[in-house]
């Protein structure tokens, strides 16, 4: 195994990590950790398919990554905006 299949592995693993938290009720949908395992799990991967492509997967990653960002921009939107309403 070279450096980036090992990086990929690592991704995979943040990935299903992630998911099985999700699954046993460690993580909510929403929570900061999870979204957090799933975009470092999802760059790791798309680190390792610039050595071995496929593309796929590369779009896959992509459409990851930019939609884990989306849910973390939103939930911080919603925990200013929670916060501004409690002080009110």
């Amino acid at each position: 195994m070279d450096i980036y299949q090992g990086i990929g592995f690592v991704g995979m693993v943040f990935v299903v990590v992630a998911y099985l938290l999700l699954q046993i009720n460690k993580y909510t949908i929403r929570s900061l950790q999870y979204q957090l395992l799933n975009l470092v799990g999802a760059i790791l991967l798309l680190i390792s398919l610039f050595v071995h492509f496929n593309l796929g997967s590369f779009i896959i990653e992509v459409f990851w990554i930019i939609i884990t960002i989306y849910g973390i921009a939103v939930n911080i939107k919603d925990k200013k905006k929670k916060k501004r309403n409690t002080k009110e």
